[in-house]
């Protein structure tokens, strides 16, 4: 398992990281589902902190699998067959999410996740045991860090209720910090090009959940109730922010930003909002069409909060990690920071903040379309 080239030419995702994503969009589905309950019977709190410790499960252990793959995917049998058993380790996690949210029993968490982190655990092994030098050093720094890390996130399992936010805090901590220290000395041969689609395509897969979730409401609760008045406003504004966000992430390419470990770094880290925020929003829009309906404990406000704060919070990371690289002048930057701002005072608009956020987040695209920008990675500039 030597590494691949990081100018590998027409470098691109894998049937089987595919499959993995797609597996993964399984977890993603489940903690989605399990915030909608919360939020809608009150619980937004609790719920949504619930929510961020079990998301970040998941995403952590897809990006770590994400960027392994990305230097040293060599797709022989073995690779295959540790990759499975990573999906086998989402699979165990999601089915335990239900009994997070509602018991804060993480048994099934912890132990889906170290299943993927011992699987995770082997592939950098079996790196060290192919490389030698510094390279060497990096990949068995991996391994212990993660296995440290695996331990100590049983402190959910043992400790009182109470101390759980504490672990989780200082766990997420020293997660992150595990491939800044080990690749302090030595960078591992991610491709640009590479990661960049597996992000986007990660990302097409939460907006597309996120457009099924919110189907899927709105045809149970015309099923149901017949309130088709109600919920056609939920459902075009829906649309049209789910539109949007696939318009703005995916305006240019990003690949030519991510020319240093640093910006690789950032980057990386900073997805974990944007597929939170992504997801949350499908959860926001099945909130709202319970909530229309009679079947939600909760405010008209409430409701729309729960689908123009994730709108906001996309676009603003969004404008972070990708828009402010290429755009130029005052007007452009400040399209998306207003547009998210714009959205947040579309909360106070009753039944009609949903449509209201809809519209706005499609100004923001037009507006982007008309106002030209550069890109970063050495093509002829465009309208974005």
């Amino acid at each position: 398992m030597t590494a691949r080239g990081r100018d590998e030419a027409h470098r691109v995702a894998s049937p089987l990281e595919l499959f993995f994503d797609l597996c993964f969009v399984v977890a993603v589905a489940q903690a989605g589902m399990q915030l909608v309950h919360a939020v809608a019977e009150g619980h937004a709190g609790e719920g949504i902190l619930n929510y961020a410790m079990i998301f970040f499960a998941i995403w952590w252990a897809w990006m770590n699998f994400t960027w392994f793959a990305s230097a040293y995917d060599n797709d022989d049998a073995l690779y295959r067959f540790v990759t499975l058993v990573q999906i086998a380790g989402v699979l165990v996690l999601a089915a335990g999410v239900s009994e997070a949210f509602e018991k804060h029993d993480y048994m099934l968490v912890w132990l889906g996740y170290a299943i993927m982190r011992f699987a995770m655990i082997a592939q950098w092994l079996r790196a060290a045991r192919s490389t030698r030098g510094a390279e060497r050093t990096m990949a068995l720094r991996y391994a212990g860090g993660v296995l440290l890390c695996q331990v100590g996130w049983l402190g959910l399992l043992v400790l009182p209720e109470s101390g759980r936010p504490w672990v989780y805090l200082v766990m997420v901590i020293a997660e992150l910090c595990v491939p800044v220290y080990a690749e302090k000395d030595f960078n591992t041969s991610w491709h640009p090009h590479h990661i960049s689609e597996r992000y986007g395509l990660f990302t097409i897969i939460v907006l597309g959940e996120t457009i099924a979730a919110a189907t899927i409401a709105v045809k149970s609760a015309v099923d149901e109730h017949e309130a088709v008045g109600e919920l056609i406003p939920i459902a075009v504004g829906g649309l049209l922010i789910v539109f949007s966000a696939w318009w703005i992430y995916f305006v240019v390419p990003i690949h030519g930003h991510l020319r240093t470990s640093k910006h690789a770094f950032l980057w990386g880290y900073g997805h974990y909002l944007i597929f939170a925020s992504a997801a949350a929003i499908g959860a926001g829009l099945e909130v709202a069409v319970e909530q229309a309906v009679g079947k939600a404990h909760i405010s008209t406000l409430s409701a729309s909060a729960a689908v123009t704060l994730p709108t906001a919070l996309f676009f603003l990371t969004v404008w972070t990690l990708h828009s402010r690289h290429y755009k130029v002048g005052i007007a452009q930057q400040l399209v998306l920071p207003t547009s998210a701002l714009l959205v947040i005072v579309c909360t106070f608009l009753g039944e009609w903040a949903v449509l209201a956020a809809g519209v706005v987040s499609a100004l923001s695209v037009v507006i982007g379309m008309v106002l030209p920008a550069r890109t970063t990675v050495g093509r002829t500039p465009r309208t974005a």
